[in-house]
C-alpha cells in the first residue's frame, strides 16, 4: 500500500470533489427551484443554497483546477500541447462560472434558465473529460507490415 501523498493527487481529488459536490447541488437546487412557486415558507431556498453550496464549490474547484494545472507544467507535462480538449474544457469551465454566478439572484427571481444551463454545461465538461480521447493529438496507428517475400502461389511438385 502506497501512503505517500503526492500534491497533484491531492489538488487532482479537491478539485474532483469540489465539482462533483457543485454540480450535485446543481441539480437539487433547480429541483428545488420547482417546488417554491407555490410555497411561501420555502420561496428562495434555491437560491440560497445556490449562493451557499454550488457557488462556493465550483469556486473551489477553480482555483484547485489552476493549482493542478500549476503542479502539472512543474511536473513537466503541459495539458495546453495534448491537443483541443483543454482548450474546449477550459471555455465551458468559463462560461460555467459566468453563469454559475449569475444563477443565484435569477433563482430569487424564479427564473430558471441560467440554473439550467450550469447543469448542462456540467453534463458537456463531465462528457469532454471523459471522452478526452476524442480531443487530443494522436497520430494513426498503423498495423504490422505484411513481409513482401511471401509466395502468392503454391509451387507444384
Amino acid at each position: 500500500m502506497n501512503l505517500k501523498l503526492e500534491a497533484v493527487n491531492l489538488a487532482l481529488w479537491l478539485h474532483f470533489v469540489a465539482v462533483t459536490v457543485g454540480g450535485g447541488a446543481a441539480v437539487v437546487a433547480l429541483l428545488l427551484s420547482g417546488f417554491e412557486e407555490g410555497r411561501e415558507d420555502i420561496q428562495g431556498l434555491a437560491a440560497t443554497i445556490w449562493a451557499k453550496v454550488v457557488s462556493w464549490a465550483f469556486r473551489l474547484a477553480l482555483v484547485a483546477g489552476i493549482v493542478l494545472l500549476v503542479l502539472m507544467i512543474q511536473g513537466g507535462q503541459n495539458p495546453f500541447k495534448a491537443g483541443t480538449y483543454f482548450h474546449i474544457k477550459l471555455t465551458l469551465v468559463f462560461v460555467l462560472l459566468g453563469l454559475s454566478e449569475m444563477s443565484p439572484k435569477a433563482l430569487a427571481k424564479g427564473k430558471r434558465g441560467s440554473a439550467l444551463l450550469v447543469v448542462v454545461l456540467f453534463l458537456a465538461i463531465a462528457f469532454t473529460v471523459f471522452n478526452r480521447g476524442l480531443f487530443l493529438k494522436q497520430t494513426p496507428k498503423t498495423g504490422p507490415e505484411m513481409p513482401v517475400t511471401a509466395a502468392t502461389a503454391p509451387t507444384a511438385r
